[in-house]
């Protein structure tokens, strides 16, 4: 009895912030009224699916989002990975403690304050348009640079997520067996061919699991971060999906547009990791169910 009442907390919040607001997607498919609500609006049918497919900006955000994304797929998701692997080289314990509490402090960062320190960093009169100019190069304003967006989004992401990211690694990698390094040291193994025929081969499970739950949020990019960093004249590389969800459903009060695009997105996220499941299951037999 104690455990079922245990469940009753978790349980009820799923069903309160998960599951009741589900009934919020009926918007998608009607000329929603705030007046008449869910159930008393007109329908619509996929008027606004057809209105988002047809719209100047679906390219657009579609391909800022899938390419930013992309961008992090390619240096975010892996770097974690290398850090872990080289953190678990370190012999010495207490240097490798330093560097772990130093990496996973930017974690537990607001996005606000990493915002505002990239803001500074970046001015015109910022720490790296000094380390600029000491070396005869011209400052830049780079967060009004549409070409800089993506790498600074992507780099300060990586900054703030490596070191957390890699705890699972490291937990992944205390499983392997020493005595299958000790053996390969006799055999003459050196660390490159102990990393390449044991290490990777002993946490790919890991690695495939972290995958395919990255691939789940290939579409979904960091809404405050992009919300807080992009401005007018970085729209053209910085506007994704969910910020323009944000401006036509919540400033411009175009709700069914919004829910539309947010139901759009999802299905896509959904059929992503559903493929890349499938696939992963007939590579290497791993999959995340």
């Amino acid at each position: 009895m104690p455990l079922y009442l245990m469940f009753v907390l978790p349980f009820a919040y799923f069903v309160i912030f998960h599951y009741a607001p589900m009934v919020g997607n009926l918007m998608a498919f009607e000329d929603y009224s705030i007046v008449k609500g869910f159930f008393h609006s007109p329908w619509a049918g996929t008027k606004y699916f057809r209105q988002f497919l047809t719209d100047p900006y679906f390219w657009q955000v579609v391909r800022n989002t899938v390419l930013i994304n992309l961008y992090s797929l390619i240096f975010y998701f892996p770097s974690s990975l290398i850090f872990a692997l080289l953190l678990n080289e370190l012999q010495q314990k207490v240097f490798k403690k330093f560097i772990q509490s130093i990496t996973y402090i930017p974690h537990f960062l607001s996005t606000v304050v990493v915002v505002g320190m990239l803001v500074n960093f970046l001015s015109i009169d910022g720490l790296i348009n000094e380390v600029v100019k000491l070396f005869g190069g011209e400052a830049k304003t780079y967060m009004s640079m549409p070409q800089w967006f993506r790498t600074i989004y992507v780099g300060s992401e990586i900054w703030q997520g490596i070191g957390w990211n890699s705890i699972i690694y490291l937990a992944a990698l205390t499983t392997i067996d020493p005595q299958l390094y000790e053996a390969a040291t006799m055999d003459g193994a050196n660390r490159w061919r102990k990393l390449l025929h044991i290490t990777l081969p002993g946490i790919s499970t890991v690695v495939t699991i972290m995958l395919l739950l990255t691939l789940g949020k290939m579409l979904s990019v960091g809404f405050e971060k992009i919300l807080l960093l992009y401005s007018g004249p970085t729209y053209e590389t910085a506007d994704v999906i969910q910020t323009f969800v944000y401006r036509r459903g919540l400033i411009d009060s175009d709700f069914s547009f919004a829910a539309a695009v947010g139901i759009f997105q999802s299905v896509l996220a959904f059929a992503l990791v559903i493929s890349a499941n499938q696939i992963s299951k007939k590579l290497n037999g791993s999959r995340l169910f």
